[in-house]
């Protein structure tokens, strides 16, 4: 009698499906299966490229073939109920996604239904999915929330079997991470076992990452599961022929396009990431202008670009037909791009981690190398190269600072529960206590936020328009449905400055660029959107006409949002580069290029140390000039800045301009200042400083800035419904008619009391400042007086005169300057 065949096992189903790719499933990924399998929760943690979607979504098809072993009962045409939950922090990720999930599905022939729900996703979609959802769904954290509006599908919620949080090292310490942490915390009290799963890569603060995901005392075990974190990887340094001894920001830029131009040549597929927007219309152009046949096999794409051309570009880069595409970071997450052979990074990347997030998008595989060329805008910029290279290998990758308690957020999930069926307040205060960023709101702050959900609070009870919740039978309700639609059209915590569709005459959507920027042009002012040239036609309805342009740009738009910090962690390996030089190690090839830059500095003045602070003095024809080098950062450094200008000017009277940037700060004055006198008056200390900074800065004004996005986010005031957005001049004036009613009437207002909370640690960074002031306070100041200008200087006075002479001027008065001190440095 011939012998039966057992059939596979599903871990030998999914080995079969690994065989035919041509990979074998890497022991963490087999970590990962296990651990859900026995119904754990974690958050894997590897390399970009190294198959971590994989090792989250096998384990919930695993489990599924082993309860289901009969595969003749496995009808697609009737698909099981919603399993599994993946939210992506960009809905343009959710199509990658989606297909990237799809492949096993298809291959193991698994009758899941899977599909996406985001603001992207037709209506009948959304409609058929209130209905019933499907097994595997992919959204993101607006449309979660969104989804817990609707009480219809909380009984489909109930059993859900996991929720996967991808890249939770974006969403993680911003408001977007706050508003998923109180999601997740209420589809786990729909169901107690759910399995919380997150995906990350280059995150310092692991531990932290993953109580934030799966909450305080969860119900099942979690687990970190590591991956691969040291990827292959291969970094190296476009360095000008001629390294100038006396750099300015932005000088090198642009002249490098050349070489850029033929990096992309010598590969198949490039992605060059600027900083800023402006930045990828600007360098698009130059290269199209460097290589004129490449029109049509280059191409641009950032956040303001149309959904409809930011899809063509990732299509272009997934089927080879791209040469080269110039972006932001709206291409450094998830999108699976393998044909990507190079990464060109414009510009330092401000942090050791985002550096090796683009990277990895090269080499998008797990035994393939990731490549990155780096091209610096000045040439000090390399040491940060240079000290990113040494953090990466060190491990120190920079850690995600927490957010505690935004009450905005809370009351604007406080709404979404209050219309998904309702709450019993300390039923629904008891589950945000357990999530991390919550764990400590007192029951006065909880009484606030209902107070204020229910009649506006004690500044607004007069007016029903904020009487949003009602109270019935002690349970919290919102029934009204035209609060209902505005609170559903305005969910979610991403503000920015009010946004204008950016058109051709004849119809096509091109984007949009902030009102801010569009309202200052005339007819006939030409500017770079979407890689083209286009000129102004006239603006109705919110929507600015355009029609395409020929000459040279006027003008190039500004978003907001384009400066990004210098992380602590590279300030502190950028410190460490510096205090190498000052010994004479030139480490690396990019050190090494800057000898003449660091020797200059040594003979005119000094390098600091790690342990010192420089300070110098200078006497030009503008005036007096104190450079202090701090190597913290441009956020750090204007607080420094507009500090020390307010300490010394209570004790001598002067007036005082400033300029910054990541490396230091200087101030300009009419009059000598004996800033070791200072010095020893206090203008360095950490105490008072709160106090000291709220009275040199503007922070009435900041405040008001902050309160507009948090006055949003909470509800209280409304952009307005899709084609009829209200302005930003109307979103403001409303805005700060809150403000100003709060200040008077309501000065306790927890909202007024946030809002000066995140100017100080988002705006001005002050925890930072406090502990550079105390790193300061136990270094040597070394205080220099140079003849002249020095390198280190340099850059921080053309930012000075940028504020007075016109770009033209500029760079002939640049030209002139740099001439005269290289004739000094010869002599």
């Amino acid at each position: 009698m011939p012998t039966e065949t057992k059939p596979p096992t599903p871990v030998q189903i999914v080995d079969r499906y690994f065989e035919s790719t041509g990979r074998k499933p890497f022991r963490f990924q087999r970590d990962a299966w296990r651990a859900y399998q026995n119904g754990h929760s974690g958050l894997v943690h590897s390399a970009t490229g190294t198959g971590k979607t994989l090792a989250v979504w096998i384990g919930p098809l695993l489990k599924w073939i082993r309860e289901n072993p009969d595969r003749s009962q496995w009808n697609p045409k009737h698909p099981p109920p919603l399993k599994v939950l993946w939210v992506t922090p960009l809905r343009a990720l959710a199509g990658d996604t989606e297909n990237s999930l799809r492949q096993p599905l298809d291959a193991l022939e698994i009758p899941w239904r899977l599909e996406s729900r985001t603001g992207d996703s037709k209506a009948s979609v959304k409609a058929r999915q209130l209905k019933r959802l499907p097994t595997a769904m992919i959204t993101t954290p607006e449309s979660l929330s969104l989804m817990l509006t609707h009480e219809k599908l909380l009984s489909q919620l109930s059993g859900l079997e996991a929720v996967v949080v991808d890249e939770w090292h974006e969403l993680l310490g911003t408001k977007r991470g706050v508003q998923t942490e109180l999601a997740l915390a209420r589809l786990r009290r729909l169901n107690p076992l759910l399995r919380t799963w997150g995906v990350s890569a280059t995150l310092g603060n692991l531990d932290q990452a993953l109580e934030s995901l799966v909450g305080l005392n969860p119900p099942t075990e979690s687990q970190i599961v590591r991956g691969y974190t040291k990827k292959k990887l291969k970094l190296e340094s476009v360095i000008p022929k001629r390294v100038d001894r006396f750099p300015w920001s932005g000088h090198i830029g642009t002249k490098m396009v050349p070489q850029v131009a033929e990096l992309i040549e010598s590969v198949n597929s490039t992605l060059v990431f600027a900083n800023t927007r402006s930045q990828t219309e600007i360098w698009y152009q130059q290269i199209l202008q460097q290589r004129p046949e490449w029109a049509g096999q280059i191409a641009i794409h950032h956040g303001s670009l149309d959904t409809s051309v930011r899809r063509w570009v990732e299509d272009g880069l997934r089927n080879g037909s791209l040469r080269a595409v110039v972006c932001t970071s709206s291409l450094d997450l998830g999108v699976d791009f393998t044909a990507v052979d190079l990464v060109v990074q414009i510009g330092s990347p401000k942090g050791a981690a985002r550096l090796l997030q683009r990277a990895g998008r090269s080499g998008h595989q797990p035994d393939a190398i990731s490549r990155l060329a780096f091209v610096p805008t000045n040439a000090i910029e390399l040491i940060e190269l240079a000290a990113a290279q040494d953090a990466i290998k060190a491990g120190h990758l920079e850690a995600r600072p927490m957010l505690n308690q935004p009450l905005d957020v809370l009351a604007q999930h406080a709404i979404t529960v209050a219309i998904g069926g309702g709450f019993e307040s300390r039923e629904l205060l008891d589950e945000i206590r357990t999530t991390v960023a919550y764990q400590t709101v007192t029951d006065q702050e909880w009484q606030w936020v209902l107070d204020f959900v229910v009649r506006g609070g004690n500044s607004l009870t007069a007016y029903p328009d904020f009487h949003c919740v009602k109270i019935v039978d002690g349970r919290y309700q919102l029934t009204d449905r035209r609060m209902i639609t505005n609170h559903r059209m305005n969910i979610g915590t991403i503000v920015s400055d009010a946004a204008m569709q950016v058109k051709f005459q004849k119809g096509k959507t091109l984007g949009t660029a902030e009102e801010s920027f569009l309202s200052k042009l005339n007819a006939g002012d030409r500017f770079l959107f979407a890689g083209r040239l286009v000129s102004m036609l006239r603006i109705r309805d919110n929507v600015a006409y355009v029609k395409l342009a020929k000459g040279k740009p006027d003008t190039v738009p500004r978003w907001m949002g384009g400066r990004m910090p210098l992380s602590t962690e590279l300030s502190a390996a950028l410190r460490e580069k510096i205090s190498e030089a000052a010994e004479g190690k030139l480490i690396g090839r990019e050190m090494k290029s800057l000898r003449g830059l660091l020797e200059l500095q040594q003979r005119w003045s000094s390098i600091p140390k790690s342990d010192e602070l420089l300070i110098e003095k200078i006497k030009t024809r503008d005036g007096y000039q104190i450079f202090v080098f701090p190597f913290e950062g441009r956020l750090v450094h204007e607080g420094l800045a507009a500090l020390l200008a307010y300490r010394i000017s209570r004790f001598k009277a002067t007036s005082f301009s400033m300029a910054c940037n990541d490396h230091g700060f200087v101030l300009q004055s009419p009059h000598d200042i004996d800033i070791a006198t200072a010095i020893s008056r206090g203008v360095l200390r950490t105490k008072d400083l709160i106090d000291d900074i709220l009275q040199c800065m503007n922070s009435t004004e900041m405040a008001k800035r902050q309160f507009r996005q948090i006055a949003r986010v909470a509800g209280l005031i409304q952009p307005g419904y899709p084609g009829q957005r209200k302005t930003a001049s109307h979103l403001q004036a409303s805005s700060n008619l809150f403000f100003d009613v709060f200040t008077q009437y309501d000065p306790e207002n927890l909202l007024l009391v946030q809002s000066r909370r995140e100017v100080l640690d988002f705006q001005l960074e002050a925890n930072r400042m406090r502990s550079a002031l105390q790193r300061i306070s136990d270094s040597r100041i070394v205080i220099e007086m140079p003849e002249r200008v020095t390198p280190l200087a340099f850059p921080l006075l053309v930012d000075k005169l940028r504020e007075r002479v016109s770009s033209e001027t500029l760079a002939d008065r640049i030209a002139r300057m740099q001439a005269e001190l290289e004739q000094a440095a010869s002599a």
